[in-house]
């Protein structure tokens, strides 16, 4: 079955419905960093342009639609303007494709913030406008640590939704699966990185709270402005889109060689992406932001593997 893809970023949930057996055919993203790392690793045709501005008749017709459509106007990271803010409203532009394509599964992520939004108002509005376009949506809210087996403490709001009934009632959402993967199998503890990615007391005048506060190396710290934050749970905080700007939302972490942050390749690692993912050669802040806005692909590809399993049992039954 094929694949479209809106606000595709960097193709996350593209390559997790590949990695399922789904072939991704479109997509369209706006930023162009995000779309030469996507283009890096897929070669489908992906049209860069403000979904405002498509041609609806020129997208191809395709089984599933993918979307993770903006989600800052949602965040508690963000303003939480909602539809008042123009990111929110872009999900009418999507509805527009969606009525148009009328794909037969819909899959879309968000944060878990919009569900509660304007308490549940605007989720509710989403919820409606797919029902009464003719599909039957399932969702739930899933964390990356519980159903990705990836250390990271992150969760996001999954919808799907199929034309079919029958499509509906054989899916179900992954159930949990343990946690295995390690903070150190995806960070490189060994090996020195460039000097650039180190705190130092040269460069950081707080940096002997760092070093005191900063004991143990199974884990991920942040410093908060005036005092450092232990993430406890041995797991990563929410990667956000901010990292490479500096502040208190950059993971950091306590190596033989050093305190330092983590790099892009860390990041997209503590994403699910696999290793032979392509970064490209563009500004770190640029791979931060992209790493931060991306999906984690090891949720996504379980939720695809469900859709999967939905319709072989329809065609057995």
């Amino acid at each position: 079955m094929t694949t479209i893809s809106f606000f595709a970023g960097v193709g996350g949930i593209d390559l997790a419905f590949e990695q399922a057996g789904f072939q991704a055919i479109w997509a369209n993203e706006i930023d162009g960093y995000a779309a030469q790392t996507y283009r890096a690793n897929f070669t489908n045709p992906l049209i860069q342009a403000d979904i405002r501005t498509l041609d609806i008749e020129t997208i191809p017709d395709a089984d599933i639609l993918l979307a993770g459509f903006p989600c800052q106007a949602f965040s508690v990271a963000g303003y939480r303007k909602g539809f008042y803010d123009e990111r929110g409203n872009l999900f009418f532009d999507l509805l527009k494709i969606i009525e148009a394509k009328k794909p037969s599964i819909l899959f879309l992520e968000n944060v878990k913030n919009l569900v509660g939004h304007d308490q549940g108002k605007t989720f509710r509005i989403i919820i409606d406008a797919l029902e009464i376009n003719g599909y039957f949506v399932k969702y739930q809210v899933l964390n990356a640590a519980h159903y990705g087996n990836i250390p990271q403490n992150r969760e996001r709001i999954y919808i799907v939704a199929f034309r079919k009934k029958d499509h509906y009632f054989h899916f179900d959402f992954p159930k949990p699966q343990e946690l295995t993967t390690q903070l150190s199998d995806l960070i490189n503890y060994q090996d020195k990185v460039d000097e650039k990615y180190y705190y130092t007391s040269e460069k950081n005048d707080f940096y002997p709270i760092l070093e005191a506060e900063m004991q143990r190396i199974d884990t991920l710290y942040q410093w908060r402005r005036q005092y450092v934050r232990e993430n406890k749970s041995g797991l990563c905080p929410t990667l956000t889109a901010n990292m490479g700007t500096g502040g208190h939302n950059v993971p950091l972490v306590k190596t033989p060689l050093g305190i330092r942050k983590l790099t892009p390749r860390e990041c997209f690692n503590l994403q699910g992406f696999p290793k032979e993912f392509r970064l490209p050669l563009i500004a770190q802040s640029k791979l931060y932001t992209q790493a931060g806005n991306s999906v984690v692909v090891s949720v996504i590809h379980a939720i695809a593997q469900e859709i999967k399993k939905a319709l072989n049992k329809r065609i057995i039954n």
